[in-house]
């Protein structure tokens, strides 16, 4: 990396500058797509057929605005989430009792549920999305693979409704067993994509979001759990799904706290867990949510050590404009902290982490993009 003429330097690798966090609103076409095939009237094919075309102007897109990383903006997912989990072996696609809980709003009531040991396996339909993406991508850009984090993963299988069939596999004299099965069906994950020419990944994580948040780490010792022994899991399974990978692959984590129809789900400073996750040090950058007051002050910034830091400062979730010298007034705040060289700028989250979506149009979504590189522009000189 080169020095620029602001004394910092030049990103040659994820995250750049100015950033975002993965996902895009799904264009009607696409939509009315997955309704006709979810209905049986049109065929698998036909549904391939019509997200590649918009997968293809995707691209084009983001490239136009200027990002350096791109992604199929998770077209092909229905959840973050749950459709990675489904393709792993020894896990199906279930109903659950209850939706996961937002702030006035509740999801679709789905979930991934075990039948056997985990497994990642090459035939996970993750890995022809990547190629189709990575072919796209082209020379002039770097084709970043977005997944749940590990600990989510494990988060998923520990919620009440699947307490049952996680134990029934794993069984209480074998939960170490659980977290290394995990572990070990990420890292094959990974390495499967990179061995597809991938260099960026990205775990996305609410178990951090939720540990921030003091009604649920009430919630969760009123239940006999424990907030330190959750956090400790958490780091566990992540560490050592990444642990000793090539020099060459960017490894990122987005901390999220909940992003289902522009609705949240917890709130709370990073201070509860800041040495734990920030003493990850296999993490290359962490993507924070900083655009409201509920994810607190910077503070918690001066753990993160050398590594960098997106700061989310830029709502996915509305469609109102920041004002730009409002959040350059944020990151010379933060900058205060970590450094300007330590920190890159993106919105706080994906603009539809479901195929619902977030509610704000797809102009709105692309003018935020230029906004960032607006910013990005006049913070960090010379950048490309």
């Amino acid at each position: 990396m080169s020095t620029v003429t602001n004394g910092t330097t030049r990103r040659t690798r994820t995250p750049y500058r100015h950033d975002m966090v993965g996902s895009f609103l799904r264009p009607q076409a696409l939509k009315d797509a997955r309704e006709k095939w979810a209905r049986g009237e049109i065929p698998a094919e036909e549904l391939r057929a019509v997200e590649d075309a918009e997968i293809i102007r995707l691209v084009e897109k983001q490239k136009s605005v200027g990002l350096k990383a791109v992604t199929d903006g998770e077209f092909r997912r229905s959840w973050w989430h749950l459709d990675f989990m489904w393709g792993l072996d020894g896990v199906v696609k279930a109903e659950s009792g209850q939706g996961y809980l937002f702030h006035g709003i509740e999801t679709r009531a789905e979930t991934a549920r075990l039948t056997g040991r985990i497994r990642f396996t090459a035939d996970h339909p993750f890995l022809d999305h990547y190629r189709f993406l990575h072919r796209l991508a082209g020379d002039d850009a770097v084709a970043r693979q977005t997944l749940p984090a590990p600990a989510q993963f494990l988060a998923e299988l520990q919620r009440p409704e699947n307490a049952a069939s996680t134990a029934a596999v794993y069984a209480d004299a074998d939960a170490d067993r659980l977290l290394t099965d995990i572990a070990a069906a990420y890292r094959e994950a990974i390495l499967a994509f990179y061995e597809a020419g991938c260099r960026s990944i990205q775990l996305d994580d609410c178990t951090w979001g939720m540990l921030c948040d003091a009604g649920f780490r009430e919630t969760l010792e009123r239940s006999g759990g424990s907030a330190e022994d959750a956090a400790a899991a958490y780091a566990r399974v992540n560490r050592e799904a990444i642990r000793g990978l090539p020099e060459d692959l960017a490894v990122t984590t987005h901390v999220c706290r909940g992003n289902y129809a522009s609705a949240w789900a917890s709130s709370g400073g990073y201070e509860p867990v800041a040495d734990t996750l920030f003493g990850m040090e296999e993490y290359d950058g962490y993507y924070l949510e900083f655009d409201t007051d509920r994810s607190g002050g910077f503070a918690p910034l001066s753990a993160l050590g050398d590594r960098q830091v997106v700061l989310g400062l830029i709502s996915s979730k509305d469609g109102e404009l920041e004002d730009k010298d409002a959040i350059v007034g944020r990151v010379r705040e933060a900058a205060r902290i970590v450094g300007l060289d330590h920190i890159c700028l993106s919105p706080q989250c994906g603009f539809a982490s479901t195929e619902e979506g977030n509610l704000l149009t797809e102009e709105q979504q692309w003018r935020k993009l230029e906004l960032i590189k607006e910013i990005a522009d006049e913070l960090w000189t010379d950048e490309p």
